[in-house]
């Protein structure tokens, strides 16, 4: 019997996203892990992991799969029952950056066709810093900030690149970025990107996000039309809580409003005041809950996203609580353009709750102006 040509390897980053739905900007650092474990948060890159490894299933026998030990990648694999072979082991129970490096030394020592990797943009940093180009690489999104180009849309577009490639229907590779932000300059209101590296990613655009866009777009009049609009719909529907959602199209409205507002957090308004800022997902649903609200959300430029990046704090839990009629998406007819065809996303961390908010979305992108956009 042949072995399996495919060699596969896997890192997973445990601690990755569990500041995201505290709105504590990040995860990166022992004691942001501390207070946000402290607080209740969970674990969930692994869980990500898994969505994106559910199609080994169909591929057994066709795959040799490589990884580190515990909750770094052996313990999702032994959930999936898939066979695999630890080259790295983690000194300790807490993880840190250094184990994600370690991990994927080993990874290119062991010469594997394709590092996947579970994580946020500080995992991205610790994987280039080794890796380079040295092997093709691709990120399962599963921390607050996903700025890298290296990541697919959700896990199980993670999944089914890795078929994909698995089969020998992807040959070709792109160099992608890799790029971070200054947690500490975030908490603070500023957004500070830097980029450390690039990588190779498999090219397969459809899966693989774009990098974002960043900077202020220069459609200053377009953004203020799109706000006077937002605006006398909050007048229209007076003691309505309106969840205002990350991005600077968003901000340009609460700009309008004369409020203040948080940076790549979640703001609550009322009656054209301010309720609470940077809430947490489990304070948004208590806020919200038995009372009228909306949510008012913008397209992540350049990648399509709707929820899933920067807006963990509005939770699968929230958006069924709310329902898909009271999500008001804006956003330029720039940006919507620059997607150039691809569907809105949507990775809110429930693919359930996804597949039942596919479709048609309405975006305002202007004074009462509106075109429809499909998300998947």
């Amino acid at each position: 019997m042949s072995k399996p040509s495919f060699r596969l390897g896997i890192i997973v980053n445990p601690f990755a996203g569990i500041g995201g739905a505290l709105a504590l900007k990040g995860s990166d650092g022992a004691q942001i892990r501390e207070k946000a474990l402290a607080m209740g948060a969970e674990k969930k890159a692994n869980e990500k992991m898994a969505k994106a490894l559910s199609i080994l299933d169909a591929l057994s026998g066709q795959v040799t799969v490589l990884t580190a030990s515990g909750d770094m990648g052996e313990t999702v694999c032994a959930s999936l029952g898939i066979p695999c072979e630890v080259i790295y082991h983690a000194p300790e129970v807490q993880t840190e950056g250094e184990d994600s490096e370690n991990a994927a030394h080993a990874m290119v020592e062991a010469g594997v066709d394709l590092l996947l990797f579970a994580g946020g943009d500080g995992t991205a940093r610790n994987i280039c810093r080794v890796v380079g180009e040295a092997i093709p690489v691709l990120g399962v999104p599963a921390g607050c900030k996903i700025h890298s180009g290296v990541y697919c849309v959700s896990p199980a577009a993670a999944g089914q690149v890795v078929s994909q490639m698995i089969a020998g229907e992807l040959v070709s590779v792109m160099d992608a970025e890799v790029r971070d932000i200054d947690e500490d300059a975030f908490r603070g209101g500023k957004v500070i990107a830097k980029h450390y590296g690039e990588m190779r990613v498999p090219a397969e655009l459809t899966y693989v996000q774009a990098v974002k866009m960043g900077g202020k777009e220069d459609e200053a009049l377009v953004l203020d039309d799109i706000s006077a609009y937002v605006s006398e719909i909050m007048e229209d529907e007076p003691d309505t809580l309106f969840v205002m959602g990350s991005g600077s199209t968003v901000g340009s409205v609460m700009e309008y409003l004369g409020l203040d507002n948080t940076l790549l957090g979640v703001d609550v308004i009322k009656n054209g005041e301010l309720v609470a800022n940077d809430v947490t997902a489990s304070e948004l649903i208590e806020l919200t809950r038995d009372k009228p609200s909306k949510v008012v959300l913008t397209v992540i430029g350049g990648q399509g996203h709707i929820l899933g990046r920067g807006n963990q704090q509005l939770s699968p839990a929230f958006i069924r609580q709310l329902g898909k009629e009271n999500m008001i998406v804006v956003a330029t007819k720039q940006k919507v353009q620059a997607l150039d065809g691809k569907p809105l996303r949507l990775d809110s961390g429930d693919p359930q709750l996804d597949e039942e908010l596919a479709g048609a979305f309405t975006i305002i992108t202007g004074y009462k102006d509106k075109v429809l956009y499909n998300a998947l």
